[in-house]
């Protein structure tokens, strides 16, 4: 509708100031030629006597342009009534207190006529007229024609206004229909349908269209909240399968004890045992869901925690329940001062996630290496290190490669350790050490 009025009112403005042009020249045109008669009675009549009638023949559409000399005292006019109107401008003009001027007046027979007056000699005035017929016509013509012009815009501006608008909205409305269409299926597979040719077809400058790259975006946005649904998904079937033995030996467990009396002493305390480390695997893995599950770290518990402290208590955490590893902690100087803003139990937890990992895969006596320096913290194990199909995968919640199966663990240590590096604006990559083994490098985002 803003469209087609900004049209119309273009269209109307046109042919308006096409219907005063055209009246203007018309009428330019009949004053000139008035303009020339008053000159030439006036050379032709200049020795005339006295005022009055000097052509009367005004009442054909052909015939010359009847005039009158008018003088400037009413005393002074001649008996014979005149032809043409005279008024008190006229007697101006004949006395020289007013310019000559054009007026529209009626002629003898009824008939419309374009009057001129101007000076005749001393204290007169000729009156020169002409038969206005052709000019009204004319501009009764353009007028017909010009309206219909200006109502064929409007209708035209209305039809392609509504055209434009309803072609351009198009894909606003396979947008809004694709999102009902999710809410209804719950499918977030839908994509809207992109016009088909290269991007930036609408422009030389080879960007997209507003309404291109609106459903570009939101398409993008339906990806994420595909892989979001997916990964949901993934986690539920992957958490099911995950507690489904430990919950079922919980149950094993537990009906055994349930039936104490039947069990000797010694298998009341392993089934007991048995009971309380399947227990706390649960327990273990449950939390580790729900620290999964958070995205992000709560602001009021965000501190400066200084790195080199809190990587020497992690080394020595590891040492206490890895007897066997030998763990060693090489700190750079000009890392001795690093700190980090975050929360000191979830870093502290990320530097346990990957020296547990790096123990586990060591072999005996082979040492575990945690390396401080200004730009980044690397964790060194000198185990069978990542398969390289496997090191696209070792973040991803309860991914275990083949030789890990075996193993303990959730597959859940990895992921909760990029999770919180994430939280904290760090990186956390895994690659193959040079010499063999698994290299973590967490890159700090104070460098």
């Amino acid at each position: 509708m803003a469209a087609a009025a900004a049209v119309a009112l273009v269209a109307l403005g046109v042919c308006a100031a096409a219907f005063f042009v055209i009246r203007f020249k018309l009428y330019q045109q009949l004053d000139q030629n008035l303009a020339q008669s008053a000159t030439l009675i006036a050379r032709q009549h200049r020795d005339a006597e006295g005022p009055g009638v000097v052509t009367g023949e005004c009442r054909f559409l052909g015939a010359p342009a009847c005039s009158q000399v008018v003088p400037e005292d009413p005393a002074d006019d001649p008996a014979q009534p005149y032809l043409l109107p005279v008024t008190g401008a006229t007697r101006d003009v004949a006395a020289g207190r007013r310019t000559p001027y054009y007026a529209s007046v009626p002629l003898p027979g009824g008939k419309p006529g374009r009057m001129f007056t101007t000076t005749f000699g001393d204290g007169e005035a000729v009156q020169v007229a002409l038969r206005a017929d052709i000019a009204e016509r004319g501009v009764r013509q353009a007028a017909t024609l010009l309206v219909a012009v200006g109502g064929a815009g409007v209708l035209l501006s209305a039809v392609g206004g509504y055209w434009v608008s309803r072609t351009g909205l198009a894909p606003i409305t396979r947008l809004t229909a694709t999102p009902e269409r999710i809410a209804a299926t719950r499918d977030a597979r839908h994509r809207i349908e992109l016009p088909p040719g290269p991007p930036g077809r609408a422009g030389r400058d080879g960007r997209q269209d507003e309404v291109t790259r609106l459903a570009a975006t939101f398409n993008m946005m339906l990806a994420e909240l595909e892989e979001s649904v997916a990964a949901r998904r993934r986690l539920v079937a992957d958490a099911s399968h995950e507690l489904r033995t430990p919950l079922t030996a919980l149950r094993t467990n537990a009906e055994l004890l349930a039936r104490a009396d039947r069990l000797t002493p010694a298998q009341r305390e392993r089934a007991a045992g048995a009971l309380g480390r399947q227990l706390r695997e649960v327990t273990g893995l449950v939390n580790d869901l729900i620290e999964l599950a958070r995205e992000e770290e709560p602001q009021p518990l965000l501190e400066e925690v200084r790195l080199a402290p809190l990587a020497a208590h992690a080394v020595e955490a590891a040492r206490g329940h890895w007897p066997a590893v030998p763990f060693t902690l090489r700190i750079a100087p000009q890392a001795a001062d690093l700190s980090l803003p975050g929360v000191p139990a979830r870093l502290s937890r990320l530097l346990t996630n990957l020296l547990d990992n790096a123990a586990k895969f060591s072999p005996p006596g082979a040492p575990v290496e945690l390396c401080l320096m200004e730009a980044e913290l690397t964790v060194r194990d000198h185990g069978p290190g990542i398969a390289e199909e496997d090191l696209p995968y070792v973040f991803d919640r309860f991914y275990r490669a083949e030789r890990a199966r075996a193993l303990p663990g959730s597959g859940l240590g990895l992921a909760m350790a990029r999770q919180i590096a994430h939280a904290h604006g760090a990186e956390l990559t895994a690659e193959r050490a040079a010499g063999g083994g698994a290299l973590f490098r967490l890159a700090l985002p104070t460098a």
